[in-house]
């Protein structure tokens, strides 16, 4: 369970680390962006991505 839970850390890591590296100028811009959202937005975005990754493992449990 906890080399699962590892490999999906680094998982999350290649792949957050995946836009900066290619397109440093362009991540910087959407980070702008993200920015200027109000808490709420952000919040909601935040519940969108739990709820994906969620239901992605229910989908996936044996």
């Amino acid at each position: 369970m906890v080399e699962t839970l590892l490999i999906a850390f680094a998982l999350m890591l290649v792949f957050e680390g995946l836009m900066p590296l290619i397109s440093p100028q362009r991540w910087r811009e959407v980070f702008e962006q993200v920015l200027k959202l109000h808490d709420g937005q952000i919040r909601f975005f935040g519940l969108c991505s739990i709820l994906i990754g969620l239901l992605l493992l229910l989908l996936n449990w044996p």
